[in-house]
């Protein structure tokens, strides 16, 4: 069987439904403002949206329980800020040494 116009136009004269309903798929799957592919890709970013969500819970979550330690400990407290902000005491020096990355 030779694929002509006169077959294809047999097939869609006997097959309207058929042409119709593989058109519609095309349509909803590829075409369509809100296609499978466009699903897709959304549910993808969805995804990854709710990894970083997670991550970010459990940063918080510590984040709470360090904020908490420095709270209730005075050393900690204190030895935080010596390291982080260079406070110092009353006649103490403080000597910062760098290393050099080779």
């Amino acid at each position: 069987m030779k694929l002509n116009s006169k077959n294809i136009l047999l097939f869609i004269k006997n097959n309207k439904y058929i042409v119709v309903f593989i058109v519609f798929l095309i349509w909803i799957l590829f075409l369509d403002t809100n296609s499978w592919l466009k699903h897709r890709e959304l549910d993808k970013s969805i995804e990854k949206l709710e990894d970083r969500k997670e991550f970010y819970q459990n940063e918080i979550s510590k984040d709470r329980k360090a904020l908490d330690e420095l709270d209730n400990n005075p050393e900690k407290l204190e030895k935080y800020a010596r390291e982080r902000f260079l406070m110092k005491k009353k006649n103490e020096d403080i000597f910062i040494i760098k290393e050099e990355n080779k």
